[in-house]
């Protein structure tokens, strides 16, 4: 599998976005969330608020995982 490199302005938002329009969390998606959250020092409420959102739709079958 090549390795993909994602751009600094890759936000939390963008991804939880992109994410809630496939229903789907693709591992690319994996990588960008993890890229994105190890960058970080903190998050605001607005992100942890994306966050807890994206664990409620895992949670309750509303997303998947997976290509």
């Amino acid at each position: 599998m090549p390795i993909e490199f994602f751009p600094i302005e890759v936000t939390i938002e963008d991804i939880v976005a992109q994410i809630f329009v496939s229903r789907r969390i693709t591992r690319i998606n994996q990588y960008q969330l993890k890229y994105v959250l190890l960058a970080k020092d903190w998050l605001d409420e607005q992100e942890q608020t994306l966050l807890n959102r994206l664990f409620y739709g895992v949670r309750h079958g509303l997303l998947r995982i997976g290509e």
